[in-house]
């Protein structure tokens, strides 16, 4: 999933998602009606609003893999069956 969020302290922000390596300032505002136009920009072009951030200084961007657990791949769920 790709994220766009808005903050004033951008490396907070990347450590606390876990340093992703996509993580990107993408523009700095200065002021908030502009920071919340480039926001609802972003969204419209298919990014998830991450609203984790304070501010509106820095407009930011990354992305998250989800892993998909396939454990039961080699130790399938009891069904009941025998």
């Amino acid at each position: 999933m790709r994220y766009a969020g808005l903050t004033d302290e951008p490396a907070r922000r990347k450590q606390e998602h876990g340093n992703p390596s996509d993580f990107r300032v993408m523009q700095q505002f200065t002021s908030e009606p502009s920071a919340r136009q480039w926001e609802r920009r972003m969204l419209a072009q298919g990014y998830e609003e991450d609203t984790s951030g304070k501010g509106w200084k820095y407009g930011y961007t990354f992305s998250i893999r989800h892993k998909i657990s396939r454990s039961w791949a080699f130790d399938p769920p009891d069904t009941g069956r025998k």
